[in-house]
């Protein structure tokens, strides 16, 4: 199986706009593209990426596929079409559709004063058009409200692979435990819906975490999906927040270390490449 790190981004503040990314963002503010990621997937030995969106924009996605034209290493790319236009939808989804990387849509959310904004009509069908086109959601639920979303999409939207990106961003530095536990669960019992076990390390003590702080929601994660419906995902550049991919890489390699190898060899990159359809390393 590849190796595949399944949640990654790039940005350039020169020639993109991304108003959620201010100098507050600290380190994470300023531009971040592939020449700097390249050595670090090699130190990991990543094979593969999932290039994922940062702001709903046809520029964004724009970029990101021609970052894929240009490295191989990009073996998909998350982008952004307009849901809750479904009528431009269609014609995006037509136009990217062409890429043969374009393998998923995701949406900002968490930044829509709405927050029960993916639930709107508008929104449903445009989520209708992805299920017909075979396209996974990555869904980003940083509310709890967010992730209790996912069973009621996965009602309305028969046939919809969705992706709950960050494992829903768990109350890890609270050491908290509901109710992201039974949420995260009730989104499990969805044949459909599938995890990353990425983004903990920001969720965590930005300067004390270690495996030891994520391994009870990895494991709970594991309970519930079971290795062929979670991924790992390496957050990078948000990643630096907390840290770097370096450690990012080995703290989540230690909490997978007691799984059988094809269990880890899963959610290492064979559940990612399996639902996003990348293909192997060449």
């Amino acid at each position: 199986m590849p190796v595949v790190d399944a949640h990654q981004h790039f940005w350039n503040l020169e020639t993109g706009s991304y108003p959620w990314l201010t100098p507050e963002s600290g380190p994470i503010h300023r531009t971040f593209e592939p020449a700097e990621l390249i050595p670090q997937l090699a130190a990991a030995g990543i094979d593969r990426t999932v290039l994922v969106q940062s702001m709903d924009s046809y520029q964004d996605t724009d970029a990101m596929l021609a970052q894929a034209d240009e490295h191989d290493f990009v073996g998909a790319v998350v982008g952004w079409v307009p849901l809750h236009r479904p009528d431009e939808a269609a014609g995006a989804l037509e136009r990217y559709r062409r890429h043969p990387r374009f393998a998923g849509v995701r949406h900002l959310v968490h930044d829509e004063p709405d927050p029960d904004w993916l639930l709107q009509e508008s929104v449903i069908e445009g989520l209708g058009l992805l299920a017909a086109a075979g396209l996974p959601f990555d869904v980003v639920a940083v509310l709890p409200r967010h992730l209790a979303h996912v069973p009621v999409l996965a009602e309305r939207v028969p046939g919809l692979r969705m992706v709950i990106d960050h494992l829903a961003k768990p109350p890890i530095k609270e050491r908290g435990w509901e109710p992201w536990a039974t949420l995260i669960a009730a989104a499990a019992e969805c044949p459909g819906v599938h995890a990353k076990v990425s983004g903990l390390n920001t969720a965590a003590d930005a300067g004390t975490w270690t495996a030891d702080d994520l391994r009870p929601y990895v494991d709970h994660a594991l309970e519930v999906f079971g290795p062929d419906r979670l991924m790992f995902g390496g957050d990078w550049p948000v990643a630096l927040l907390a840290g770097d991919y370096a450690k990012v890489w080995r703290e989540t390699g230690k909490v997978l270390a007691g799984l059988p190898a094809a269990d880890r060899a899963a959610v290492l990159g064979g559940t990612a490449a399996r639902f996003y359809g990348i293909r192997e390393a060449s």
